[in-house]
């Protein structure tokens, strides 16, 4: 492992980030064929919480943030810090005095595959978090990582730049270079969904609108009025 910081990387642009960010968690992973979905062990600290932005990566080893601090003067307005480890870790790596920073830079929310603490305080600042575990467990400053390389959070490959869109459903990261189809995709399918729900509130039912009735006779349901007794 290289342990760099690279000041100078490619960042998604801020209207697609908006675009991407005002179709949700759920709907932007459709759009992207399904991909790019964080594990679900990531949880938002307090329910809410939103968030889209462009991804500033950290690499930091198990216990210790240092290179969180060191990723914070790499940080830009409108970006979403996102750290992975070396390791399994969940150890508190991140509370309210880093967060007070990332909000003095612009930034719109932090992703940790680790744990954070000061959980009520970041609810009080408004600060979007999603994180592994809570815990009060302190950290050290000892090990060097990186900042603005590729990284593994969670199960994903996050790429400095890329678009990080998070909500209560979980956290989807978007390559910077599909960032314009999945947006496209994503905006048709709200569409779409608009005009489903409004057949389904006039009291259509899914068997019909999607077509399911004939399908599922030929895979074998059969309906009854009443099951035969023994």
């Amino acid at each position: 492992m290289k342990t760099v910081v690279v000041r100078n990387i490619k960042r998604t642009e801020p209207e697609l980030v908006k675009r991407l960010g005002a179709l949700g968690v759920a709907t932007a992973h459709e759009a992207y064929g399904r991909f790019g979905l964080m594990k679900p062990y990531l949880r938002p600290v307090w329910s809410g919480a939103e968030a889209a932005g462009t991804a500033v990566t950290v690499l930091a080893q198990p216990g210790d943030n240092w290179m969180i601090h060191v990723a914070v003067e790499q940080c830009q307005p409108g970006d979403i810090l996102v750290v992975g480890c070396t390791t399994d870790n969940t150890d508190g790596m991140f509370g309210d005095l880093l967060a007070t920073s990332l909000m003095a830079r612009g930034v719109k929310g932090l992703i940790i595959d680790a744990g954070v603490r000061d959980a009520k305080s970041l609810r009080e600042m408004g600060f979007p978090v999603w994180s592994k575990a809570i815990s009060a467990k302190g950290t050290v400053k000892a090990t060097l990582g990186a900042v603005n390389v590729p990284v593994v959070c969670a199960g994903i490959n996050v790429k400095p730049g890329d678009a990080v869109v998070a909500d209560d459903d979980g956290v989807v990261v978007i390559g910077r270079k599909d960032a314009a189809d999945v947006a496209a995709k994503g905006e048709k399918r709200v569409a779409d969904e608009d005009g489903k729900r409004q057949k389904l509130a006039a009291g259509v039912l899914g068997l019909d609108m999607y077509n399911m009735r004939e399908p599922l006779a030929k895979a074998g349901l059969v309906y009854v009025d009443e099951l035969e007794e023994d």
